[in-house]
């Protein structure tokens, strides 16, 4: 049997734990910054479609957006051909402020309504006539 003498080992622990601590550190703030990115896409989501649905009854869509959206975000609607297409990005800043910023993305669409659809060929309509309904 073969005895161990305790000094032999002093600082092993000490060393692992220097080389493992900081992979460890990463993986957490790698973990937190993509929590914080699904929130923030889950948020973008939540605006552009709140966005669409006001925009397609003939409201301003984008203040729908910004009531509900991640603070920084961008909103951009494209309406034609009957639909809504509402697009809110957001930055997500990584733990650390010298890493560069992601950017997440949601879109969604919605159909216009059929009365602000009528209101619209009413618009477009009664711009091109003069008083009384007659073609100037």
């Amino acid at each position: 049997m073969r005895c161990r003498w305790a000094g032999r080992d002093r600082g092993s622990f000490t060393a692992e734990l220097a080389a493992g601590l900081p992979a460890l550190l990463l993986l957490l703030f790698v973990g937190l910054t993509a929590v914080d990115a699904v929130g923030a896409k889950g948020a973008c989501l939540h605006a552009a479609r709140e966005a669409a649905i006001a925009a397609s009854r003939g409201a301003d869509g984008r203040v729908a957006a910004r009531a509900v959206a991640p603070p920084d975000a961008e909103v951009a609607i494209d309406d034609d051909d009957g639909w809504v297409r509402v697009t809110v990005s957001a930055p997500v800043r990584a733990l650390g402020a010298r890493l560069p910023r992601l950017t997440v993305r949601a879109t969604t669409m919605a159909a216009v309504e059929p009365d602000r659809a009528f209101a619209r060929q009413t618009e477009a309509v009664g711009r091109g006539m003069g008083r009384g309904g007659v073609d100037q």
